[in-house]
């Protein structure tokens, strides 16, 4: 059996919201597997839906870079080890570096690629990170890197005031949408998925496995209210649509003004 540590339940405890007492109880029923202690809680009804501190880096932050021309951008995620550091405006700045790196030169082999952005420095993205942790004094560590490009359409992109959640939108058209909305419309549906669940952009693109695992706790929870088999489906139905909605970008309220949908805000700014 895998040791559960006071680290392991402080973390579910974070991503959880309940006590300390109950986190321990769950990982030791799955012997330490976080994403089962997760779904444990979920089905015995303790927890109705996971913090977003769980998409966020425990500490660090995101930083992205957008071409001129917004048919490009990218997006890097850097952990540091203290809040101090990640607000740090040379943390902020090597981002910006990285994520201006990534957008011009790709993110295959991200760390090894000889970096560009600056001409007093000579050597790879890791010895640059390695030369930001002698000068900042903490472990500093490249987590993940993403790019977007469009041929016709823009590429937007927002980071959130904490620095730790960046999203970058991809908006294609053949209409002669004016460029200005077409950038402040990729801002907003940015913003509103770092705001919220968003598991897929329509009903279609979500996950068979995600469906699969959300029905099965479903289920358990309506077992264990004691009704019928035939309530339980029709229950089951009602709340699987609810769900589907729910996580779809474009059947969701947008954060700016939720009597209004994602869907709905993307055909007003096309007319």
């Amino acid at each position: 059996m895998k040791q559960i540590t006071a680290s392991m339940v402080k973390e579910l405890r974070e991503i959880s919201g309940i006590g300390m007492m109950e986190c321990k109880k769950a990982l030791v029923e799955v012997e330490g597997d976080m994403e089962a202690a997760k779904e444990l809680l979920r089905k015995t009804g303790q927890v109705k839906a996971l913090k977003k501190s769980s998409r966020e880096t425990r500490e660090g932050g995101v930083g992205i870079a957008i071409t001129s021309d917004r048919k490009m951008a990218a997006l890097v995620k850097v952990a540091c080890e203290t809040d101090f550091v990640a607000k740090n405006e040379k943390f902020r700045h090597l981002l910006g570096l990285l994520a201006a790196q990534a957008n011009e030169q790709g993110v295959d082999d991200f760390l090894n690629q000889t970096f560009l952005q600056q001409v007093e420095f000579e050597g790879t993205v890791q010895d640059l990170i390695m030369q930001s942790i002698g000068e900042l004094g903490e472990n500093i560590q490249f987590l993940d890197a993403k790019a977007l490009q469009v041929e016709t359409g823009v590429v937007g992109g927002y980071v959130h005031l904490t620095g730790k959640i960046g999203v970058l939108v991809a908006l294609k058209t053949e209409h002669p949408v004016e460029h200005v909305l077409l950038d402040s419309l990729a801002k907003d549906i940015s913003m509103h998925i770092a705001a919220s669940q968003v598991e897929a952009v329509s009903e279609e693109q979500i996950p068979v496995k995600v469906l699969e695992k959300e029905k099965e706790i479903f289920i358990a929870q309506a077992r264990d209210s004691g009704k019928p088999e035939n309530i339980i489906e029709k229950m089951i139905a009602g709340r699987m649509k609810k769900f589907k909605k729910e996580i779809c970008l474009l059947s969701q309220p947008f954060v700016k003004n939720p009597e209004q949908t994602i869907e709905g805000l993307i055909n007003d700014t096309s007319k």
